[in-house]
């Protein structure tokens, strides 16, 4: 029986069901990591893990629910993977929704587009640091985006309750989550972590990103179904 310290490091990929999070996670099981698909859809989840298991028979890969858009979900999955691992190599904050074009609220009541992108994600990170710096080189990769550059963190209005408009609040949740990658490095260095943080911008890629946002916009959506094939790249040349 293969010991625990034996084990192949562990990777925990968020909205790994579709998408970036599938395709990295494909690659992060070609390399010998262990996998955690971790997602709000239970259905699409178990899909997932079934998919990557149809593709590469014996890679080790399981599904956990994780829904950021519920805190106490963040914390019911962290205390899971506490008490079920001893370390975590790798944590990449895939998930996102982007340009809701209505302003809805997470189910703690906060603005979605920066609850589900980042609020979640950080509660997760703090969480999990425990088991990342009981890693050996740990890595923790925030999926950001190049929208990061017109974006503001407007603190006089950080939940757009006077004034909600879907890409600003898509911009500041991106750029909210590069400045936690940032500060997280210079936590690290400052504590002797031996973290490293990262974050990641993976060009225009073909995902249900866009499902929610860009393309539930009848003149918007039209034009950009018609654009896309020739604008973007695929999700796995994303990843």
């Amino acid at each position: 029986m293969t010991e625990l310290h034996d084990r192949p490091p562990l990777a925990v990929v968020t909205g790994a069901n579709t998408g970036l999070g599938l395709e990295t996670a494909k690659g992060l099981l070609s390399e010998g990591y262990r996998v955690i698909v971790a997602a709000r859809n239970p259905d699409k989840g178990h899909a997932a893990v079934g998919a990557l298991r149809g593709e590469s028979p014996g890679v080790d890969v399981r599904f956990e629910p994780l829904d950021l858009d519920s805190l106490a979900s963040v914390r019911d999955f962290a205390a899971t993977l506490r008490a079920s691992e001893t370390s975590l190599a790798l944590l990449i904050n895939n998930a996102g929704i982007m340009a809701l074009p209505l302003r809805k609220l997470t189910q703690d009541g906060f603005e979605r587009q920066l609850g589900v992108n980042y609020l979640g994600h950080f509660l997760l990170t703090s969480l999990l640091l425990p088991l990342l710096v009981s890693a050996p080189a740990p890595r923790v990769v925030q999926l950001s985006s190049l929208a990061h550059r017109g974006g503001q963190i407007d603190f006089d209005d950080l939940q757009g309750e006077r004034r909600y408009d879907p890409w600003r609040a898509y911009r500041q949740s991106k750029l909210a989550m590069l400045l936690f990658s940032q500060a997280l490095q210079r936590h690290s260095d400052d504590e002797g972590w031996g973290l490293t943080s990262l974050a990641a911008h993976p060009g225009l890629a073909r995902t249900a990103l866009f499902d929610h946002g860009v393309k539930s916009r009848a003149v918007v959506g039209s034009l950009f179904k018609v654009l896309m094939p020739w604008i973007s790249q695929t999700a796995a040349a994303g990843e």
